[in-house]
């Protein structure tokens, strides 16, 4: 009893579990399958997935190309723009470096020729300035030749003059004292004595420098001209300013005698040697320029008058416009 129930108890299990077994079966295929449709169902969803994002990335990289390559394009255009502005520049420096290398070669050789040209130059001056001192000092010996002879040649003529202008100062004299013009027989004596006294101090006083002073001023007399050096235009000056002192003294004597005036009749105008003693200018400009300021002094001296000169420390001198203008001396300078 015991068995049949317990076997049918046993049945009872089996067929139970064997129910629960047909119907979880059919469940758990269900489920495999619903899970296998899901499974296949999330696979194609990934597999889309990759696609569109290999699709998107296709995209954004076409995109990124076309976004990118213009600029890479621009850039590498502004490169080369780059490159051939810095290529030009290059060449342009290079242009200027070379141009500034030929023109500082150009100026090299300019300056060398120039150099050697001053150079050239240089010695031409130096042979020219030697031929010309040559020439000077030639000049100068001649010229100092000339002048010992003009001198030795005045001297002459001074010597010869001397003896007979002393033969008619004493005629003179005998005269004066016949026609009783004592002031001017006295102003004569006076005359005489002096003309000694300045030949002698003249004759100490020469300087032999006379020979090697170039002339510095010319004069013109009679329609021709002259030449003398500072020597020659000092004794010109003073032959007119004793010439005019002379002249006032003679033309005072003669107006305290009385007499009729006649400068020409003074043994002062005739002699005209009053200051001259054979030196530096020949005795006939000393002559004509004694007597240029002898008649002038004469008349001032005769009329009592200072139109010409005037007195001043003891003696009578010719105004300065005045002497000017009778030597007429210009500067060679």
């Amino acid at each position: 009893m015991k068995v049949s129930i317990y076997n049918r108890v046993v049945v009872a299990l089996v067929i139970s579990g064997m129910l629960v077994m047909g119907a979880s079966m059919p469940a758990s295929a269900q489920d495999n399958q619903e899970k296998k449709q899901a499974k296949q169902q999330r696979k194609a969803e990934a597999q889309q997935s990759q696609e569109q994002k290999a699709a998107q990335k296709q995209i954004n990289k076409q995109t990124r190309k076309k976004v990118v390559t213009p600029v890479v394009q621009q850039t590498s255009g502004t490169q080369a723009d780059q490159q051939r502005d810095l290529a030009e520049q290059q060449r342009k420096q290079q242009a200027e470096a070379a141009r500034q290398q030929q023109q500082s070669q150009q100026q090299q050789s300019q300056a060398a020729a120039q150099k050697q040209a001053q150079k050239q130059v240089n010695k031409q001056e130096r042979q020219e300035q030697h031929r010309a001192d040559q020439r000077l000092a030639d000049l100068k010996q001649q010229r100092q030749q000339q002048l010992a002879a003009q001198q030795e040649h005045r001297q002459t003529q001074y010597r010869q003059r001397l003896a007979e202008q002393q033969r008619l100062g004493r005629q003179r004299t005998e005269w004066l004292q016949q026609q009783r013009r004592m002031a001017q027989y006295r102003y004569q004596q006076q005359y005489l004595q002096r003309l000694q006294q300045i030949r002698l101090q003249q004759a100490r006083s020469y300087n032999s420098s006379y020979y090697y002073a170039a002339p510095s001023y010319r004069y013109s007399r009679g329609g021709n001209n002259y030449e003398t050096n500072q020597y020659g235009a000092n004794l010109l000056r003073q032959a007119v300013n004793y010439g005019y002192e002379q002249g006032f003294r003679s033309g005072q004597a003669d107006r305290e005698d009385r007499s009729q005036s006649n400068y020409r009749e003074s043994y002062g105008y005739e002699d005209a040697n009053y200051g001259y003693s054979g030196y530096y200018v020949d005795q006939s400009d000393y002559n004509y320029y004694f007597r240029e300021g002898f008649q002038r002094g004469y008349e001032d001296g005769y009329d009592s008058r200072s139109q010409y000169g005037r007195y001043s420390g003891g003696k009578y001198s010719i105004l300065a416009a005045v002497l000017s203008g009778i030597l007429n001396l210009e500067s060679n300078r």
